[in-house]
């Protein structure tokens, strides 16, 4: 069951919320809270029973683990056993459904031999969830969680609008929330604006990535027929569909997590309006980065032990957000391509402002003229396509099937050649909506009718990432109005009809 479809927006969701307020109202938090578990367990299963049974193990197991630690009180060297044993246990898993056909593909081209491939299906959400049980006895250890009960911790770990891709919520972010269900009354204009904030979230799903992501499969299943003017789109359409996809899956969740009255993290801060690399991942996927900064690089040292061993810390957790993401040596060259330039940055940073500490200069304060407001927007400006250009070549190792298909692509960029747009790529935009209008106006008929549709959607979009608000803040301003509620309604119907055409969300396959 995916959130955009017609069983989970006529059925699921309207009795989910249904149960959820009325056991809130009627009975208490605790009865709200165990059917809030038991409908996620609903929508997880609804994917594949055995993964069910898994997720339901895995909870169990860490949370045995967790009030083991608790138990051991002020036995730091117990507790940091128990803490190893379960993350052992997690990683464990991951590895064993992940990673392990990568090990054996590995060995058998080193070694020469042809051991079998394990014949096992990647449980939708792996990646996600078992990073947050890790994080769970991380804090448990470390003396951060309170004494919570069973069902808060069973919620915390499955709880539906988060548990497929996120976003990474800490502990200390929703046990409070969780605590107060049933305590508060129902937020109409917080419900209303969770509404909102799903219907944004759609059509970044449903209507825009959707769309490229049409025309990145085609392109990828027929990379032969691509000059280097395909090629190149092909890379700026994948980072297009992967950003509306996935920020638009966090959209979606977090709005429905708000018509629970649970507020979830944001995820995305318009993050092709990065300046460098470093801006770029405080504004994407941005609980991920901030799981590994907190249980990986200060852990290791951060930047507390030199200079050198700062960098090392950085490209050894993009080495680990590469491995995360995929199983896959195009992942890992993927999280190298992004570690190296986020090291480099650094340096560059740390190195001016060591010079200006040296220069033992004081700036004063004046006012900038025009022309200098002018330079430093243009400068910006050049910094931020540079940031986009880096960040969508290294997107085409992410969507590669290996390093040498992707390797093929950018080839083509610098060598197929600029002729015409491949007219079959071309056609992936022709939405039926659209192509109607441009029918009745006979633009069909015109030469470069067919390429319309393409120029304008891409357009809009790159328009939307570079200059456009992120949802998060358009959804935070909107008012309960008449008109207001029309539009959104209106949104809402047109992704409803187009649900026949969508696909799964990309982020399922890690």
């Amino acid at each position: 069951m995916l959130f955009h479809s017609y069983e989970f927006i006529f059925l699921f969701l309207p009795v989910s919320l249904i149960g959820y307020y009325f056991l809130a109202g009627r009975i208490g938090g605790k009865a709200a809270k165990l059917w809030l578990a038991g409908i996620s367990f609903w929508f997880y299963g609804s994917f594949r029973i055995e993964y069910l049974f898994l997720l339901l193990v895995s909870v169990l197991f860490n949370y045995g683990i967790a009030r083991k630690i608790k138990g051991y009180g002020k036995d730091v060297k117990a507790k940091k056993w128990m803490l190893a044993a379960g993350v052992a246990g997690n990683l464990g898993l991951l590895v064993y459904f992940k990673y392990m056909n990568f090990f054996i593909e590995n060995w058998n081209h080193i070694s020469g031999r042809g051991l079998p491939l394990l014949q096992v299906v990647l449980p939708v959400g792996i990646s996600f969830f078992t990073f947050q049980q890790i994080s769970y006895l991380v804090d448990c250890q470390r003396g951060e969680i309170g004494d919570y009960g069973f069902v808060d911790y069973l919620l915390y770990i499955v709880y539906f609008p988060k548990l497929m891709e996120g976003p990474l919520a800490f502990p200390s972010e929703l046990f409070p929330q969780f605590a107060e269900v049933g305590g508060k009354r129902f937020d109409a204009e917080k419900f209303m604006r969770g509404i909102c904030l799903f219907v944004m979230g759609s059509l970044k799903k449903v209507i825009l990535a959707d769309t490229f992501g049409t025309a990145v499969d085609y392109g990828y299943s027929n990379l032969k027929l691509m000059h280097g003017l395909d090629a190149l789109l092909l890379a700026v359409f994948y980072s297009l569909q992967l950003y509306f996809d996935f920020s638009g899956y966090c959209d979606m969740g977090r709005g429905i997590s708000r018509m629970f009255g649970i507020e979830l993290p944001v995820n995305f801060q318009s993050p092709y309006q990065a300046r460098n690399i470093i801006d770029f991942w405080k504004r994407w996927h941005i609980t991920l980065n901030r799981f590994f900064t907190k249980y990986i690089y200060i852990p290791l040292g951060g930047n507390r032990k030199g200079k050198a061993k700062t960098y090392r810390n950085l490209l050894f957790v993009f080495f680990v957000s590469g491995i995360w993401h995929g199983a896959g040596w195009n992942f890992i060259l993927w999280g190298m391509l992004h570690g190296l330039l986020y090291a480099l940055t650094r340096m560059w940073q740390d190195r001016k402002k060591e010079a200006a500490e040296r220069s033992l200069l004081r700036v004063k304060e004046t006012v900038d003229s025009g022309n200098d407001l002018w330079k430093r927007k243009i400068a910006g400006g050049v910094a931020g396509f540079l940031t986009f250009c880096y960040v969508t070549a290294a997107w085409v190792y992410f969507r590669a099937e290996s390093v040498a298909q992707g390797n093929n692509l950018l080839g083509r960029i610098f060598t197929g050649g600029f002729v015409r747009v491949d007219r079959n790529l071309a056609g992936c935009f022709n939405l039926d909506e659209f192509w109607y209008i441009l029918k009745v106006f006979r633009l069909d008929r015109w030469e470069f009718g067919h390429y319309i549709l393409m120029c304008v959607l891409t357009v809009f979009a790159l328009a939307l990432v570079f200059f456009g608000k992120n949802a998060a803040e358009m959804a935070g301003r909107i008012k309960p109005k008449a008109w207001t509620a029309v539009l959104f309604a209106c949104l809402l119907l047109w992704c409803v009809l187009s649900f026949s055409d969508v696909s799964t969300f990309l982020y399922f396959n890690f």
